[in-house]
């Protein structure tokens, strides 16, 4: 055999190597072999196939980490990739950088797809005998590799966040019909009483609650409260709080005792990680009287005739920082036949312009104290008007609820 065939052989031997090597990995990513899995079938292949001796893989995923390493002196795994190398396009010899811990290697060779690098092959220690068309083709080798395990990884990882993306979108939906049921189905509308509502989630689900229970029939409760974070663990903890609400209300009218074992039972189920705000009215349509408590809740808006504007703060701190708490102060209101009662959650008024100064309490008592006759509907939609002209382009970064009684 003449030295031309000899060196035709080796690279047709070379050549089916390379052929072998990715019917190998397609054949791996077909059978959905886990990401670990792939990585150790590119640090063989290259190994064997090119007689590499040093090299580290780097790839982007929400960082860039090290996932192959082998040969170099210091460890690679747990090293900062440096920012001058993350934005290159092509192929660079080491020596055309800085000196630095990276100069172990001979060459870095960038992986793209769609324009973007996703990874980043430094190696080192190739024969040095190697032509020039070796070292071109060894390169075309390692791209072409590397390229194939990168984009599988990636499609594994869109296929990955379009599960986690569907379960939390299906979690989300289940959490919003449980929210659902935290609200009343129907609410008073008669000539004597009329309650109105409105909800408006700052996401598919949140952490306000509003609620109207009869308790007998001269007695009803109102309630709005306010569980602080947002999403899902909000609303299952809302729902959880107000079964625990209409189970004491069975058993007690106390808004004393019922506000006590309310804090209590929140403390247990968060361990003080998260607390609610609170506030609870039970109205005595004979007696004509009010009691509440404001526990750590936006004061509501009373309006009366006789007295004009009154807010509602007599309580106590919010439910769940602590137990137990540290006063309780109920509010009782006499002689109260005719009066509105406005309240909402702190979403309302902490809404900010573009200049980010917040709408306010005392945009809502000016309101009131001009339009406490009209349609409660209208109310409402009055103050989401007003609310969403005060805002302009700025965002709304919290739920709104309002929940407005009227007593005739």
């Amino acid at each position: 055999m003449t030295t031309q065939d000899s060196i035709l052989q080796k690279k047709v031997e070379k050549k089916e190597l390379e052929l072998n090597a990715r019917l190998e990995i397609t054949q791996a990513i077909n059978n959905s072999v886990p990401e670990e899995s792939l990585y150790k079938i590119f640090n063989f292949t290259l190994r064997s196939n090119l007689q590499i001796n040093k090299l580290a893989l780097f790839v982007l995923d929400e960082i860039w980490n090290c996932k192959v390493n082998f040969g170099t002196k210091k460890s690679f795994l747990k090293m900062r990739l440096e920012d001058h190398f993350k934005m290159i396009k092509r192929v660079h010899l080491m020596s055309e950088f800085e000196k630095c811990d990276f100069h172990e290697f001979d060459i870095v060779i960038p992986v793209a797809h769609k324009e973007n690098t996703l990874a980043l092959v430094f190696v080192g220690g190739t024969e040095n005998n190697q032509s020039s068309h070796d070292r071109d083709e060894g390169i075309k080798f390692i791209q072409a590799l590397s390229n194939i395990i990168i984009v599988a990884i990636e499609n594994k990882k869109l296929a990955r966040r379009q599960l986690e993306q569907e379960a939390f979108r299906k979690e989300l939906e289940i959490a919003s019909d449980v929210q659902q049921f935290l609200f009343p189905e129907k609410l008073p509308n008669t000539d004597r009483l009329k309650i109105e509502a409105s909800y408006l989630p700052h996401d598919l689900v949140g952490g306000d609650y509003y609620d109207y229970i009869p308790i007998n029939k001269n007695q009803f409760l109102i309630c709005v409260a306010d569980v602080s974070g947002k999403g899902v663990p909000a609303a299952l903890m809302m729902s959880n709080f107000q079964a625990s609400l209409r189970t004491l209300l069975r058993q007690t009218p106390n808004l004393k005792e019922i506000l006590e074992a309310l804090n209590y039972q929140v403390l247990e189920n968060t361990k003080g990680e998260k607390f609610i705000t609170f506030f609870g009215a039970i109205y005595d349509i004979s007696l004509k009287t009010m009691l509440y408590v404001n526990a750590g809740h936006n004061p509501p808006i009373l309006y009366t005739k006789k007295n004009g504007i009154q807010l509602l703060e007599d309580g106590s701190t919010v439910v769940g920082a602590m137990h137990p708490l540290p006063f309780i102060n109920e509010g009782f209101i006499t002689n109260l036949d005719e009066f509105l009662l406005f309240a909402y959650t702190d979403g309302l008024t902490e809404t900010t312009n573009e200049n980010d100064d917040e709408f306010g309490q005392q945009a809502l008592v000016d309101y009131l104290i001009k339009n406490h006759n009209k349609d409660l509907k209208m109310i409402h939609q009055d103050i989401i008007v007003a609310l969403d002209g005060f805002k302009g382009n700025n965002g709304y970064k919290d739920d709104i609820t309002m929940l407005t009684c009227r007593v005739l």
